[in-house]
């Protein structure tokens, strides 16, 4: 009788043991989630709180500008792990407005769960996308940031009045995906800290985008005040506008 009490508590620690292992090797690390950038948009050295629909006056021209229009592109998203590998967003072509609610955000989900250390952005619309054919989302030609099956896409539209203008107005569609003058161009910010993506946890990604650079290395508007093509032009503006969009903060 003993023998057969001391089989059965021999059974019972082995059938807790291998419970206790399964439970280990079944442990889920984090949630996959969202990421979420969010542009803030501000003109200027003072950084005066960007708006369409208001007016502004440029500080280095001199002028005074008032914006109906401000769309650009951001694409080809990767962000990198702690461990020194990233991950690649799938179809990210994003349509940043600031005439919609939210225009300044990209949600990006099912981002695999884990710490991140670095974003990666590509300013305007790779080579490939801009020969595809037609597309959808962000890339639909009726968004109107499409030119033709030559030009490809707008990656910066800018468009608004101007007393300083000989037309009252200002015109700037940006784009140009071939050959010395390329607009598209790629940037790596180093967060400062980790994001941490785990399911509903908040991970956001702050950045600070200067609208008056387009014209730090371009013409007064009474000079010159529209451009609707790829060129030489295109090419400084736009990149001097992409050269000045910093890294800000996270929040988790």
């Amino acid at each position: 009788m003993k023998y057969f009490q001391i089989l059965i508590l021999v059974f019972l620690a082995l059938t807790l043991t291998l419970s206790s292992c399964k439970k280990d090797d079944t442990t889920e690390g984090p949630e996959a989630g969202t990421v979420v950038l969010d542009f803030d948009h501000v003109f200027g050295p003072d950084q005066l709180e960007f708006s369409l629909n208001k007016e502004f006056t440029h500080p280095l021209l001199g002028e005074k500008m008032n914006f109906n229009i401000f769309q650009y592109y951001v694409s080809n998203v990767r962000l990198k792990k702690t461990d020194g590998s990233w991950y690649t967003v799938p179809e990210s072509y994003y349509l940043l407005d600031l005439s919609k609610t939210d225009g300044n955000k990209i949600e990006i989900d099912n981002v695999p769960g884990g710490e991140y250390t670095d974003v990666e952005l590509l300013y305007g619309v790779d080579s490939t996308r801009n020969v595809s054919g037609a597309q959808t989302g962000a890339l639909d030609p009726a968004n109107g940031m499409f030119w033709s099956w030559n030009s490809g896409y707008i990656m910066v539209k800018a468009e608004g009045t101007s007393p300083n203008s000989a037309t009252g107005t200002f015109t700037f569609h940006l784009g140009g995906f071939k050959g010395e003058f390329r607009v598209p161009k790629s940037f790596t910010y180093s967060l400062n800290d980790k994001l941490v993506v785990d399911g509903d946890r908040e991970a956001e990604i702050h950045m600070i985008s200067n609208v008056a650079r387009l014209w730090h290395s371009a013409d007064k508007l009474s000079v010159k005040s529209s451009h609707t093509m790829p060129g030489q032009i295109a090419k400084t503006m736009s990149g001097t506008f992409y050269d000045a969009i910093k890294f800000d903060h996270i929040h988790n």
